[in-house]
């Protein structure tokens, strides 16, 4: 099973662009996503013909650039982290990888600070890519924030192999395991988990 996995993680193949920003990543001690996680954003992205898109956690802009390449040419990346410097080298990268600067709109905040100033039901995907406490919080605006067919993407759900051992009650895989059970129970989402990186949840909004 290891073995499957580590050749689905390889399937799609990264180039020197995110190659770039994943080194960047690993020096300031973003934890970016996964090959196998971003082409399974981009591959959301483009199965919604995604225009507008949420992204809380910018990182070095691995997981954005995988979005936009699987954006509308006209589509609009908004994303929110706290950190300046993280958002600099993002900027960066997604010049480099030939996105115009109004391709994407970069705000530096708290995620649970900004998303309320953004407008009900106009986004297409909404991507969280945050710590396990912002869960909840992050899921609940994603509801306000997505348009009927849009798609939530949750980052993390694997809550590092420890989601399906029943003695794992720290918080983190607690808050993890809650927060999946909810939107799997929930007549607004239709849910799959997928086995990419470190685990990856899908729902799309009724």
């Amino acid at each position: 099973m290891a073995q499957a996995l580590q050749f689905a993680e390889s399937y799609v193949t990264e180039d020197l662009v995110l190659r770039t920003a994943r080194s960047l990543a690993r020096e300031v001690g973003v934890d970016a996503v996964t090959p196998g996680a971003g082409a399974a954003l981009r591959l959301l992205a483009a199965a919604g013909n995604a225009r507008a898109v949420v992204e809380i956690g910018t990182g070095t802009g691995v997981s954005g650039v995988w979005l936009l390449r699987g954006m509308r040419a006209d589509g609009v990346l908004t994303t929110i982290d706290v950190e300046v410097e993280h958002q600099r080298i993002a900027r960066r990268i997604f010049a480099e990888a030939g996105f115009p600067s109004g391709r994407t709109r970069i705000i530096t905040g708290r995620a649970l600070d900004v998303l309320p100033r953004l407008a009900d039901g106009a986004y297409d995907l909404v991507f969280v890519d945050a710590e396990a406490t912002g869960f909840t919080a992050c899921v609940d605006a994603a509801l306000r924030l997505l348009r009927p067919g849009g798609v939530l993407a949750l980052n993390g759900t694997l809550a590092g192999g420890r989601i399906g051992d029943p003695a794992a009650r720290d918080v983190e895989t607690v808050t993890v395991r809650e927060t999946i059970k909810a939107i799997r129970e929930s007549e607004q989402w239709i849910p799959a988990l997928l086995p990419v990186g470190h685990g990856l949840l899908a729902a799309v909004k009724c």
